[in-house]
């Protein structure tokens, strides 16, 4: 529990006496207790079945909460009852996170209260008394309005969670969360309407049954996506812990210059899909360093044009490495050309303006103001506001001017708080002058304009 914060705790614990108060049985209702039953242990049932491994693996964290099962419950059963078919499935469910016990209360407290929304707004709506059979085609408005509440409830109770427990901003914390989860609950509706259908049919409720078998194979093949897509990231990782330990001036730079590119495809408005590609390109923009020799990585002085010119073919060694991890998309192009000026003297083709492909300019300039702002064994870190000022001067030559906008909005949106990378022993001192500059440095697209400062503190742009 010490790793949940207080305010987490608090929030937590309200979801959960509401959850229960929903739950709870209500004066005057008469649910069918069979029913309730047996939709309880087939949603337990759900939550163990892909909490198990499958062929040696896992089921991806996530795919368990079943909600057809649960949206059935809430179309053939009162309120109340409809939130208690997800606790005892929820409470022993499979956490891989601490502390387990506060993550299933968590989970089962949201889930009833959405739960206990929708069905509440399915009879209100109109929507068949409990036990009867929905009738086409008017219970599709009560239904629909029913996974619309489910879905909001679901979202509002998330991100609550991310603000009190993750220190998500407010204004931020909900952002997609809507859109993201009504795709998901949307298909699920219809599979929980037509288990409604069948359960209240002659055929009864082994019928209804039957709409779970291609919803667990629907399930697999999502979990096997997972599973390739896992195998994908762990291969990045190791890709970049090479990078790291092969060109020590630059560890942690990676992860830094991914996370800038998020915030310069977030503020663009990128969809989610292109912001976890701008995410990829930013974190192995470096990946073809492995093909440079590790003495010129290294190296404690100025580089010669021979050297040079072995350094500037790392982005087309790099863009070979990755060219087929397919789900990598158009971020193998921000690799090949995450060097290029938009005045056309970059590398390693020369290209100018609108001929760079777009993730490339968001990484070029996600990747200079990373190099500006971490302390290297040669430099001070430059501030925040000094590393801005030097991208907006090169605005135009050497960056596009709309990436430039756009990280410098993020910046004074959220600010900036690099984990600054200083594990490397100083070298060379003030009296080195230019002799310090190792290769690393004579790789960064910004010439050092603006003196060397001692590391700063987290600051947002325009503030001291």
């Amino acid at each position: 529990m010490r790793s949940v914060p207080v305010r987490a705790r608090v929030y937590i614990l309200c979801v959960a006496l509401a959850g229960a108060a929903c739950a709870a049985p209500a004066p005057g209702a008469h649910p069918s207790w069979a029913a309730v039953a047996l939709l309880t242990v087939l949603y337990a049932g759900c939550e163990r079945i892909t909490g198990a491994r499958v062929v040696g693996d896992r089921v991806p964290r996530g795919l368990g909460t079943f909600f057809p099962v649960l949206l059935a419950g809430v179309f053939l059963l009162p309120p109340s009852a409809a939130a208690l078919v997800a606790v005892p499935g929820a409470l022993l469910a499979r956490v891989d996170r601490e502390p387990p016990w506060v993550r299933r209360l968590w989970r089962a407290s949201r889930l009833a209260l959405a739960a206990w929304a929708s069905a509440r707004v399915y009879g209100a709506l109109g929507g068949p008394a409990a036990g009867a059979g929905p009738d086409f085609p008017y219970v599709l408005g009560p239904a629909g309005a029913a996974v619309l509440v489910f879905s909001a409830a679901l979202t509002l109770l998330d991100g609550g969670v991310l603000v009190t427990a993750e220190r998500v901003p407010a204004r931020t914390a909900w952002r997609g969360l809507f859109p993201r989860s009504l795709a998901p609950v949307t298909v699920h509706g219809l599979a929980g309407l037509m288990m409604a259908v069948l359960w209240t049919s002659p055929y009864g409720p082994a019928a209804a049954l039957l709409v779970l078998l291609p919803m667990g194979v629907s399930c697999w093949a999502f979990a096997q996506y997972h599973r390739e897509r896992a195998a994908h990231q762990a291969t990045i990782r190791a890709l970049v812990q090479a990078v790291d330990l092969k060109d020590k001036y630059t560890r942690g730079h990676s992860e830094r210059v991914g996370r800038a590119s998020v915030l310069i495809a977030r503020e663009l408005g990128m969809d989610d899909d292109r912001v976890e590609v701008l995410r990829f390109a930013g974190i192995l923009h470096d990946v073809g360093k492995l093909g440079v020799p590790t003495r010129l990585l290294r190296k404690d002085g100025p580089l010669t044009p021979e050297e040079r010119r072995i350094i500037e073919l790392h982005p087309e060694y790099g863009h070979e490495m990755v060219r087929g991890i397919g789900f990598l998309g158009e971020a193998r192009a921000a690799i090949l050309h995450h060097h290029e000026r938009m005045d056309g003297g970059g590398y390693p083709y020369g290209l100018t303006g609108p001929q760079i492909p777009e993730c490339a300019r968001v990484v070029a300039v996600a990747d200079a103001f990373d190099a500006m702002t971490s302390t290297r064994s040669y430099r001070r870190a430059r501030p925040v506001e000094a590393a801005v000022a030097e991208l907006k001067r090169c605005a135009g030559a050497h960056f596009d001017p709309v990436m430039v906008g756009a990280l410098t909005r993020a910046l004074e949106r959220y600010g900036w708080h690099p984990e600054v990378t200083a594990d490397v022993p100083e070298q060379g001192g003030a009296g080195t002058g230019g002799a310090g500059k190792g290769g690393a440095e004579q790789d960064a697209p910004v010439p050092p304009r603006v003196r060397s400062a001692p590391a700063p503190a987290p600051v947002r742009p325009g503030t001291r």
